[in-house]
């Protein structure tokens, strides 16, 4: 069932089932006493009313007696002339003996050998403790005329549940399983901004630590979390510098390595140290853009992603690459700029690159209620092998297998356009095209009005 799927779901049925469960059983224990109560009175009610019965037939006249037993009021109890009766003391209830025991005094009192004919034979204790009494008595008068005395059960056992009874149960019921839903909310709450929290972790990991209260198990697993996440911000920092460091002091030794190798004298040697120079420069300056994007500094302020996007498209247009945008003006974005930048250029190059050109458009989606901005860049290259489609995100890989920079890069064009991705709590994806090509989609949050 999907509502056992989820931990709140789970609460709640235990919680229901608890308590419904606890209740049918406080219900059929309060049900029971109740027909053991009106199950005594019948029982007590029907020996008194046998006894006035037989008192008033008693004192009448021997002539009388017949239109007596005629028109006598019944309820219940029945009172007909009856030969002369063998007793028979054998499988007759506590009832009977009560009977017996209350007319002996008055009358001579014998057990009958069968049951009324209106009752089932033998009655179960059970049966008899729903119906009621079911005898049959035979009783001597003082002038010696034997009668026989029948207790039959009612008609309707035990009353039935009254109308209000229903309806209070009912809206007791309700009321549990609104109360039961509410509790399995409220405790499963903290679990869900954990779950939540755990997700950004994933896209920002500089996203606000967890505020830590609660029941003492959910800040006990709070402060875990937020401690987890400072240990892993603390070491991505730790890298990050390492990184950034290494690769600007590179840069420094390779300036002065530049500058010696334009005094060698062989042009043709020159050129080629010159372009090994180049390409390490560019693999430092790419290094460092790698630790930036690993972890940014820079704010977050809304920006219009229609300016930044023609201000990118323009630059490469100047640069002498084949770049359109197609935009839609209007749409804002929380946004670290300079980084969102650098994803852009990256994107547009790599197309250029590997694809002849590049067309950049943006357009807006919903997922799940969320409005979303959806940036894509199109080329016109042969796209990447299903195989190899995450793989590209991975540093320094490179889908061209060869050593050279200028047709297999240095692979980290991607990866670095990810991370600034996953920190603006976006993400990137690629496509290939039926009709050919490669599309990138960069999926950011839309700024809220």
């Amino acid at each position: 069932m999907k509502i056992l799927s989820s931990m709140s779901g789970r609460v709640f049925a235990i919680l229901l089932l608890g308590v419904v469960s606890s209740t049918a059983l406080t219900w059929w224990l309060a049900f029971g006493e109740r027909q053991k109560t009106i199950a005594q009175y019948r029982e007590s009610h029907s020996v008194e009313r046998a006894e006035q019965l037989l008192l008033a037939l008693d004192a009448l006249p021997a002539d009388n007696r017949e239109a007596f037993l005629e028109t006598a009021p019944r309820l219940g109890l029945q009172l007909s002339k009856l030969p002369a009766a063998t007793s028979d003391d054998e499988m007759h209830t506590p009832f009977a003996y009560a009977l017996k025991e209350r007319l002996s005094n008055k009358f001579k009192v014998q057990f009958l050998p069968m049951n009324p004919e209106n009752c089932p034979a033998p009655l179960s204790p059970e049966a008899r403790g729903v119906r009621g009494p079911c005898e049959a008595l035979g009783l001597i008068l003082h002038d010696g005329t034997t009668v026989r005395l029948t207790v039959l059960p009612p008609r309707s056992p035990v009353p039935p549940l009254s109308t209000d009874f229903v309806v209070s149960l009912a809206l007791f019921l309700t009321s549990i399983g609104v109360l039961a839903f509410l509790i399995s909310r409220m405790t499963m709450h903290p679990l869900k901004q954990l779950a939540q929290a755990a997700k950004d972790l994933g896209n920002d990991i500089n996203h606000p630590a967890l505020e830590e209260k609660g029941a003492v198990e959910i800040v006990q697993a709070t402060h875990a979390f937020n401690s987890m996440q400072s240990r892993i911000r603390h070491h991505i920092q730790q890298r990050t510098h390492m990184l950034a460091a290494i690769t600007h002091d590179l840069q420094t030794p390779l300036t002065r390595l530049r500058l010696r190798l334009e005094k060698v004298n062989d042009n043709e040697l020159r050129d080629k140290l010159i372009d090994d120079l180049s390409a390490m420069q560019a693999m430092v300056k790419e290094g460092l853009d790698l630790a930036r994007s690993m972890d940014s500094n820079e704010p977050l302020k809304p920006l219009d992603l229609d300016s930044l996007i023609d201000s990118v498209c323009a630059d490469a247009v100047d640069a002498g690459q084949e770049v359109s945008f197609d935009g839609k003006p209007g749409i804002t974005v929380m946004a670290r700029p300079v980084a969102l930048r650098r994803c852009l250029i990256n994107l547009i190059d790599n197309a250029v690159k590997y694809g002849q050109y590049a067309k950049v458009s943006t357009e807006a989606v919903n997922d799940a209620g969320k409005r979303l901005i959806q940036i894509c860049v199109r080329d016109g290259g042969h796209g990447i092998p299903p195989d190899q489609l995450n793989k590209v995100f991975e540093p320094f890989y490179r889908v061209e297998t060869s050593r050279s920079r200028d047709t297999g890069g240095t692979g980290l064009g991607l990866t670095i356009a990810q991370n600034i991705a996953q920190q603006h709590g976006g993400s990137l994806q690629l496509v290939n095209l039926q009709e050919g090509g490669l599309e990138v989609r960069l999926t950011l949050m839309e700024k809220a009005a």
